[in-house]
Protein backbone atom coordinates (compact mmCIF):
# COMPACT_ATOMS: atom_id res chain seq x y z
CA UNK A 1 0.00 0.00 0.00
CA UNK A 2 1.35 3.54 -0.39
CA UNK A 3 -0.09 6.44 2.11
CA UNK A 4 0.86 9.86 0.56
CA UNK A 5 0.32 12.64 3.65
CA UNK A 6 0.68 16.47 2.38
CA UNK A 7 0.41 19.07 5.20
CA UNK A 8 2.95 22.21 5.28
CA UNK A 9 3.17 21.31 8.90
CA UNK A 10 6.12 19.29 9.79
CA UNK A 11 5.01 18.66 12.86
CA UNK A 12 1.52 17.11 11.97
CA UNK A 13 3.37 15.46 9.10
CA UNK A 14 5.69 13.60 12.03
CA UNK A 15 2.35 12.57 13.87
CA UNK A 16 0.33 11.42 11.22
CA UNK A 17 3.15 9.42 9.68
CA UNK A 18 4.12 7.70 13.70
CA UNK A 19 0.94 6.24 14.15
CA UNK A 20 -0.03 5.26 10.33
CA UNK A 21 3.31 3.27 10.68
CA UNK A 22 2.10 1.92 14.11
CA UNK A 23 -0.66 1.33 12.47
CA UNK A 24 0.04 -0.62 9.77
CA UNK A 25 2.75 -2.75 10.87
CA UNK A 26 0.58 -3.94 14.02
CA UNK A 27 -1.56 -5.33 10.86
CA UNK A 28 1.51 -6.96 9.27
CA UNK A 29 1.19 -5.00 6.01
CA UNK A 30 3.72 -2.74 4.29
CA UNK A 31 2.68 0.39 3.51
CA UNK A 32 5.06 3.03 1.66
CA UNK A 33 4.47 6.77 3.84
CA UNK A 34 5.31 9.59 1.33
CA UNK A 35 5.50 13.15 3.10
CA UNK A 36 4.42 16.24 0.88
CA UNK A 37 4.98 20.21 1.94
CA UNK A 38 2.30 21.45 -0.91
CA UNK A 39 -1.19 20.42 -3.19
CA UNK A 40 1.34 20.40 -5.99
CA UNK A 41 4.26 17.73 -4.84
CA UNK A 42 1.45 15.20 -4.21
CA UNK A 43 0.93 15.20 -8.36
CA UNK A 44 4.20 14.45 -9.17
CA UNK A 45 3.39 11.00 -7.09
CA UNK A 46 1.56 8.08 -8.77
CA UNK A 47 -1.67 7.70 -7.25
CA UNK A 48 -2.10 6.22 -3.49
CA UNK A 49 -3.76 4.29 -1.98
CA UNK A 50 -4.70 6.60 0.72
CA UNK A 51 -3.76 10.31 0.78
CA UNK A 52 -3.88 12.66 3.98
CA UNK A 53 -4.95 16.24 2.67
CA UNK A 54 -4.62 19.56 4.23
CA UNK A 55 -6.90 22.19 2.80
CA UNK A 56 -5.29 25.20 4.28
CA UNK A 57 -1.92 25.61 2.55
CA UNK A 58 0.25 27.87 0.30
CA UNK A 59 -0.16 27.92 -3.09
CA UNK A 60 -3.34 25.46 -4.27
CA UNK A 61 -5.52 24.75 -1.71
CA UNK A 62 -6.21 20.64 -0.56
CA UNK A 63 -9.57 21.19 -1.79
CA UNK A 64 -8.76 22.86 -5.46
CA UNK A 65 -5.60 19.65 -5.43
CA UNK A 66 -8.16 17.20 -4.19
CA UNK A 67 -11.09 18.35 -7.47
CA UNK A 68 -8.00 18.40 -10.01
CA UNK A 69 -7.20 14.39 -8.99
CA UNK A 70 -10.29 13.10 -8.92
CA UNK A 71 -10.36 14.89 -12.54
CA UNK A 72 -7.44 12.75 -13.44
CA UNK A 73 -9.44 10.02 -12.37
CA UNK A 74 -7.61 9.04 -9.34
CA UNK A 75 -9.76 6.77 -6.71
CA UNK A 76 -7.92 7.64 -3.83
CA UNK A 77 -9.52 7.34 -0.13
CA UNK A 78 -8.96 11.41 0.31
CA UNK A 79 -9.16 12.28 4.36
CA UNK A 80 -8.65 15.77 4.83
CA UNK A 81 -6.95 17.06 7.99
CA UNK A 82 -7.95 20.68 8.59
CA UNK A 83 -8.48 23.32 11.24
CA UNK A 84 -11.42 24.63 9.56
CA UNK A 85 -14.92 23.20 9.25
CA UNK A 86 -16.28 25.45 6.35
CA UNK A 87 -15.31 23.00 3.99
CA UNK A 88 -17.06 19.93 4.85
CA UNK A 89 -19.67 20.33 2.44
CA UNK A 90 -17.19 20.53 -0.55
CA UNK A 91 -15.39 17.50 0.93
CA UNK A 92 -18.29 15.51 -0.03
CA UNK A 93 -18.34 17.08 -3.95
CA UNK A 94 -14.66 15.58 -4.18
CA UNK A 95 -15.82 12.01 -2.65
CA UNK A 96 -14.15 12.75 0.43
CA UNK A 97 -13.89 9.58 3.24
CA UNK A 98 -13.59 11.80 6.01
CA UNK A 99 -13.05 15.48 7.23
CA UNK A 100 -10.68 15.30 10.30
CA UNK A 101 -11.01 18.71 11.84
CA UNK A 102 -7.91 19.64 13.95
CA UNK A 103 -6.85 18.70 16.92
CA UNK A 104 -8.04 15.25 17.10
CA UNK A 105 -7.42 12.75 19.03
CA UNK A 106 -4.68 9.47 18.51
CA UNK A 107 -7.75 7.13 18.86
CA UNK A 108 -9.93 9.36 16.45
CA UNK A 109 -6.83 9.11 13.76
CA UNK A 110 -6.95 4.96 14.22
CA UNK A 111 -10.41 4.71 13.83
CA UNK A 112 -10.44 6.40 10.62
CA UNK A 113 -7.49 4.47 9.28
CA UNK A 114 -8.90 1.49 10.24
CA UNK A 115 -12.34 2.11 8.12
CA UNK A 116 -10.81 3.19 5.46
CA UNK A 117 -8.39 -0.18 5.58
CA UNK A 118 -11.55 -1.99 5.34
CA UNK A 119 -12.68 -0.17 2.31
CA UNK A 120 -9.32 -0.70 0.47
CA UNK A 121 -9.89 -4.74 1.41
CA UNK A 122 -13.64 -4.57 -0.14
CA UNK A 123 -12.33 -2.86 -2.92
CA UNK A 124 -9.92 -5.57 -3.30
CA UNK A 125 -12.42 -8.25 -3.02
CA UNK A 126 -14.54 -6.79 -5.60
CA UNK A 127 -11.59 -6.30 -7.95
CA UNK A 128 -10.88 -9.58 -7.68
CA UNK A 129 -13.95 -11.14 -8.21
CA UNK A 130 -14.47 -9.04 -11.38
CA UNK A 131 -11.35 -10.30 -12.62
CA UNK A 132 -12.01 -13.78 -12.06
CA UNK A 133 -15.57 -13.97 -13.69
CA UNK A 134 -13.59 -12.13 -17.19
CA UNK A 135 -11.59 -15.30 -16.97
CA UNK A 136 -14.15 -17.49 -16.56
CA UNK A 137 -15.93 -19.41 -19.96
CA UNK A 138 -18.93 -16.96 -20.99
CA UNK A 139 -22.19 -19.48 -21.33
CA UNK A 140 -24.67 -18.68 -23.78
CA UNK A 141 -27.64 -16.95 -22.24
CA UNK A 142 -31.16 -19.63 -22.96
CA UNK A 143 -33.07 -18.90 -25.35
CA UNK A 144 -36.32 -19.30 -26.80
CA UNK A 145 -37.24 -19.82 -30.47
CA UNK A 146 -40.51 -18.39 -31.26
CA UNK A 147 -41.90 -19.06 -34.77
CA UNK A 148 -44.49 -16.68 -35.74
CA UNK A 149 -45.78 -15.37 -39.25
CA UNK A 150 -43.03 -17.14 -41.38
CA UNK A 151 -40.94 -15.60 -38.72
CA UNK A 152 -38.05 -17.03 -36.66
CA UNK A 153 -37.73 -14.92 -33.35
CA UNK A 154 -35.16 -15.97 -30.89
CA UNK A 155 -36.26 -14.35 -26.89
CA UNK A 156 -34.37 -14.92 -23.85
CA UNK A 157 -36.22 -16.73 -21.06
CA UNK A 158 -34.17 -13.90 -18.91
CA UNK A 159 -36.45 -11.36 -20.55
CA UNK A 160 -39.91 -13.12 -20.31
CA UNK A 161 -41.55 -11.70 -17.72
CA UNK A 162 -44.86 -13.84 -17.77
CA UNK A 163 -46.74 -16.03 -19.85
CA UNK A 164 -50.44 -16.87 -20.48
CA UNK A 165 -52.01 -19.26 -23.13
CA UNK A 166 -55.48 -18.81 -24.31
CA UNK A 167 -57.27 -19.84 -27.72
CA UNK A 168 -53.95 -22.60 -28.45
CA UNK A 169 -52.15 -19.28 -28.19
CA UNK A 170 -49.14 -18.23 -26.32
CA UNK A 171 -48.67 -14.99 -24.97
CA UNK A 172 -45.15 -13.85 -24.09
CA UNK A 173 -44.87 -10.82 -21.60
CA UNK A 174 -41.34 -9.47 -22.21
CA UNK A 175 -39.44 -6.77 -21.06
CA UNK A 176 -39.33 -5.60 -24.70
CA UNK A 177 -42.85 -5.86 -25.29
CA UNK A 178 -45.36 -8.65 -26.22
CA UNK A 179 -44.91 -11.85 -28.71
CA UNK A 180 -47.85 -13.85 -29.38
CA UNK A 181 -47.70 -17.63 -31.79
CA UNK A 182 -49.41 -20.48 -31.39
CA UNK A 183 -47.96 -22.91 -29.20
CA UNK A 184 -48.42 -24.81 -25.66
CA UNK A 185 -47.41 -23.62 -21.83
CA UNK A 186 -46.58 -27.25 -21.07
CA UNK A 187 -44.19 -27.34 -23.62
CA UNK A 188 -42.73 -23.64 -22.57
CA UNK A 189 -42.32 -24.48 -18.99
CA UNK A 190 -40.60 -27.60 -19.38
CA UNK A 191 -37.83 -25.55 -21.55
CA UNK A 192 -37.77 -22.47 -19.22
CA UNK A 193 -36.42 -24.39 -16.62
CA UNK A 194 -36.50 -23.58 -12.34
CA UNK A 195 -36.41 -20.21 -12.54
CA UNK A 196 -40.40 -20.17 -14.21
CA UNK A 197 -43.08 -21.61 -11.85
CA UNK A 198 -46.84 -22.60 -13.66
CA UNK A 199 -48.82 -20.85 -10.99
CA UNK A 200 -52.10 -21.38 -12.77
CA UNK A 201 -52.99 -24.30 -16.00
CA UNK A 202 -53.14 -20.54 -18.09
CA UNK A 203 -49.97 -18.53 -16.59
CA UNK A 204 -46.25 -19.14 -16.29
CA UNK A 205 -44.12 -16.61 -14.08
CA UNK A 206 -40.67 -15.82 -14.05
CA UNK A 207 -39.61 -15.55 -10.23
CA UNK A 208 -36.74 -13.17 -11.19
CA UNK A 209 -39.63 -10.29 -12.00
CA UNK A 210 -42.07 -11.23 -8.92
CA UNK A 211 -43.14 -8.41 -6.60
CA UNK A 212 -45.55 -9.42 -4.02
CA UNK A 213 -47.78 -12.66 -4.25
CA UNK A 214 -50.85 -13.36 -2.23
CA UNK A 215 -52.48 -16.76 -2.17
CA UNK A 216 -54.34 -15.93 -5.43
CA UNK A 217 -52.45 -13.56 -7.33
CA UNK A 218 -48.37 -12.96 -7.99
CA UNK A 219 -47.78 -9.22 -9.08
CA UNK A 220 -44.91 -8.92 -10.81
CA UNK A 221 -42.86 -5.87 -12.44
CA UNK A 222 -45.26 -5.68 -15.37
CA UNK A 223 -48.50 -7.33 -14.86
CA UNK A 224 -50.12 -9.80 -13.04
CA UNK A 225 -51.07 -13.95 -13.00
CA UNK A 226 -53.36 -16.18 -11.57
CA UNK A 227 -52.48 -18.19 -8.70
CA UNK A 228 -54.22 -21.23 -8.08
CA UNK A 229 -55.02 -22.85 -4.54
CA UNK A 230 -53.16 -26.28 -5.74
CA UNK A 231 -50.62 -24.63 -7.28
CA UNK A 232 -49.52 -22.09 -4.35
CA UNK A 233 -47.82 -23.86 -1.70
CA UNK A 234 -45.47 -25.58 -4.55
CA UNK A 235 -45.47 -21.33 -5.82
CA UNK A 236 -44.18 -20.59 -2.44
CA UNK A 237 -41.48 -23.41 -2.06
CA UNK A 238 -39.77 -22.95 -5.61
CA UNK A 239 -39.71 -18.98 -5.10
CA UNK A 240 -37.96 -19.37 -1.63
CA UNK A 241 -35.47 -21.82 -3.31
CA UNK A 242 -34.92 -19.06 -5.64
CA UNK A 243 -34.17 -16.14 -3.30
CA UNK A 244 -31.55 -18.86 -1.96
CA UNK A 245 -29.96 -19.71 -5.08
CA UNK A 246 -29.77 -15.72 -6.19
CA UNK A 247 -27.98 -15.11 -2.43
CA UNK A 248 -25.35 -18.04 -2.92
CA UNK A 249 -24.37 -16.61 -6.39
CA UNK A 250 -24.33 -13.11 -4.66
CA UNK A 251 -21.85 -14.38 -2.24
CA UNK A 252 -19.65 -16.04 -4.54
Amino acid sequence: MTLIICDDDKALQNILRKHAERFFLERNIYCRIICCNSGEEVLTHPEPDLLFLDIQMSGKNGMEIARKLRRQGWKTIIIFVTAIAEYVYEAFDVGAFHYLIKPFSEEKLLEILDRALGQLQDRAKTEKSRKKEEHQPRHEEPMLLVKRGGLSIRVRFSDIIYAEVFNRKVMLHTVNGDIEYYGKLTDLSEQAGTDFYRTHRAYLVNLKYVEKYNAATVWLEQGTALLSKKQFPGFVRQYMQYINRQKDLEMK
